[in-house]
């Protein structure tokens, strides 16, 4: 018997039979697909999670990284994709995701499970650039990043000290030297974090 997929959607099987398994207590929802009730919740299951939403292969990035590397308690409603600016690609008009061109090197990228997605410096270095993303909620989610990852910060802090005429770069300090102090207090338990999506 053919092993299937760790990671379910309406195209490995009908969505009656999925609701079944789940009502038998054999699958649980994970944002947009199925995963068996036993499958541990590691950052290749939420990579392949992300993953269903697109039919061609393309990199998990920012708040959907950030739910992959456990940033994040849910998927966010869109998922975010990026491609690297040499790999141009046709529009994708599904208002569930959204895919950006970006400047991006081999080493930023980290293959889960045949999945590609952001590294958690690079996750971070575009969290904390992001303008559509209010200020306490970028420190928050970069927090949870940096807490587990004791030189996750310094790499970061590289990374912008070398971007001398980025955008957003001030503000991006700002919001590094807040994500560094709340990390410490998650690290220590003092806090929990609180970012719930």
């Amino acid at each position: 018997m053919a092993r299937l997929p760790a990671v379910l959607g309406t195209d490995d099987l009908p969505l009656a039979e999925l609701c079944a398994a789940r009502i038998d207590g054999e699958l649980f929802a994970i944002d947009e697909g199925w995963a068996p009730i036993d499958e541990p919740d590691l950052p290749s299951l939420r990579a392949a999670v992300v993953a269903l939403r697109v039919s061609r292969s393309l990199i998990i990035e920012r708040l959907s990284a950030a739910w992959v590397h456990d940033a994040l308690d849910a998927a966010p409603r869109t998922a975010q994709f990026c491609v690297p600016h040499r790999s141009r690609i046709a529009a994708i008009a599904d208002r569930r995701i959204t895919v950006r061109e970006v400047v991006l090197t081999d080493d930023e990228v980290v293959e889960l499970g045949g999945v590609r997605c952001t590294t958690p410096a690079r996750t971070a270095f575009d969290l904390l650039r992001e303008t559509s993303l209010p200020d306490a909620d970028s420190v928050d989610v970069v927090a949870r990043l940096l807490a587990p990852r004791p030189r996750l910060a310094d790499q970061v802090r590289e990374r912008l000290d070398r971007a001398q005429r980025m955008p957003h770069r001030a503000r991006a300090l700002v919001r590094l030297d807040h994500a560094v102090a709340a990390a410490a207090l998650i690290a220590a338990g003092s806090i929990q974090p609180s970012l719930t999506r």
